[in-house]
């Protein structure tokens, strides 16, 4: 309550141009401050530093995951065979680790490659040849043949 009225009184000789409160230094501010809150100046100096150490940890963990979801987007890209991007490279380079995809990321990420090479292989090949359903494909190639020849005497005088 203190620091508020002298703040508020403050505020009213600089208004006046008494310029109250220049000689001040900023020690003093933070026992104000410290003692508006119930602390001591020690006790507020500790508490500051905290606030600032959490508040950096907060800071890495927020780089840390922008870098890493900018990794999952190179390896898109790369996958896709997309154009590169700049900026998710500058975030990867300004957390300067290594930074890798998150556990479940990199499961999916091995499903993935493990799909695409049995699909490349000749046994994926083979696998669908195996999987083709001879009836289905004959039923479909005589439907179309029939389609073909309806048109064609339709659209033909001659036959």
């Amino acid at each position: 309550m203190s620091f508020l009225l002298k703040s508020m009184v403050r505020n009213q000789l600089k208004n006046f141009g008494l310029g109250g409160g220049e000689e001040e230094n900023k020690e003093t501010d933070t026992s104000d401050s410290a003692t508006a809150q119930g602390m001591t100046r020690e006790e507020y100096e500790e508490y500051r530093r905290q606030v600032m150490d959490e508040k950096m940890e907060r800071d890495a963990a927020f780089k840390k995951k922008k870098a890493e979801r900018a990794t999952l987007r190179l390896y898109l890209r790369e996958k896709y065979r997309l154009g590169r991007s700049e900026e998710d490279e500058n975030q990867i380079q300004i957390v300067g680790d290594e930074i890798d995809l998150p556990e479940d990321l990199q499961k999916m990420v091995a499903e993935d490659q493990e799909e695409e090479e049995e699909k490349d292989s000749f046994l994926g090949h083979l696998q669908d040849i195996q999987n083709l359903n001879l009836d289905t494909l004959k039923e479909k190639a005589q439907a179309t043949i029939t389609e073909i020849k309806q048109t064609a005497e339709e659209k033909c005088s001659v036959m």
